[in-house]
């Protein structure tokens, strides 16, 4: 029953509009890029397809003031060579970016948020939400002023932490997808995704895995595989369609799929439109401690496609 309500619109647009706090903001993005919608209601890509170049990215990383930063020269140069090449291959590896006691602290304060039952698992249950709304110490990692400095270089504009995700016993094992159909935004593009080793990953306990260079692809949406539902309704099409669609279009475009192989302390920055996934975790008996934070660019409208709901901000 409860499935079946929320296929319908006016569901969420009730939710939302008593949601006005955290979604309000929206009424003046709307405005500023010429949509005739209020913040309570439901939105997709649809919405902006008649303004212009609504399918284009128009983000262009600030490679150049990067490297003429103080930052960068203190930076290792596995690191500077792959912030380098962003603009290429739409991901960028941090080697060693937290010291093994800061890797010690954060599996430490994620152990504590689960011990006093401030974090439960969630979906499938692998997932711990929004841990750093629950303690400063995590938040302060995704909001270290050196790491925003390079987000806000490789975003071109203030790169705002929006999610976590910490796992634990287990993996995502999720398979290939863009994060721009789960958190897409207007202009496109603007979104940073960063994973954070807490552990040394094998090839056993489900690592993460990605395309090389696949951001530069045309970014799927509901319509790509017949999502976009009706004026009253959500799509109907089951999330499975979209992995299938996704697969067909890795064989199609001939992509070269690569694992990463992180030590503890390591962290992936990826591309909004990069494609990636988690690899199986076949060893149970490994856990796969980490976290993922998501960042949107600010003055950008900020949506989930597949529901078309509207961001919560905190």
């Amino acid at each position: 029953m409860i499935g079946w309500i929320r296929q319908y619109k006016w569901t969420y647009a009730l939710y939302n509009y008593f949601q006005q706090s955290r979604l309000g903001h929206l009424n003046a993005l709307y405005s500023r890029y010429g949509l005739d919608k209020r913040y309570y209601e439901p939105v997709s890509s649809a919405d902006f397809d008649h303004l212009p170049d609504a399918r284009k990215e128009s983000i262009e990383p600030d490679i150049a003031g990067l490297k003429a930063d103080a930052l960068f020269s203190i930076l290792n140069p596995a690191t500077q060579e792959s912030l380098l090449a962003y603009p290429e291959e739409g991901y960028a590896v941090l080697k060693g970016w937290l010291r093994p006691d800061e890797v010690g602290l954060a599996n430490a304060e994620v152990q504590r948020l689960l011990d006093d039952q401030s974090l439960r698992f969630r979906y499938s249950n692998k997932k711990l939400m929004f841990a750093i709304h629950h303690s400063d110490f995590l938040r302060r990692i995704g909001e270290h002023p050196h790491l925003q400095a390079i987000l806000n270089y490789l975003i071109d504009g203030e790169a705002r932490l929006f999610q976590s995700i910490n796992f634990v016993h287990e993996g995502s094992e999720q398979k290939t997808h863009s994060d721009s159909v789960h958190m897409t935004t207007y202009p496109l593009g603007g979104l940073l995704g960063v994973w954070i080793a807490l552990e040394d990953m094998t090839p056993d306990n489900g690592p993460l895995h990605y395309y090389p260079g696949s951001h530069k692809l045309p970014y799927l949406l509901n319509d790509a595989y017949g999502n976009e539902g009706n004026r009253w309704k959500i799509g109907d099409q089951p999330y499975s369609a979209y992995e299938q669609m996704m697969e067909k279009k890795v064989k199609e475009w001939g992509l070269e799929k690569r694992i990463f192989e992180a030590q503890a302390g390591d962290v992936l920055i990826w591309h909004a439109n990069l494609l990636h996934g988690g690899e199986p975790h076949r060893d149970k008996s490994q856990p796969r401690k980490s976290m993922v934070l998501h960042y949107f660019k600010e003055g950008y409208i900020c949506y989930h496609e597949v529901t078309q709901r509207p961001a919560l901000m905190k």
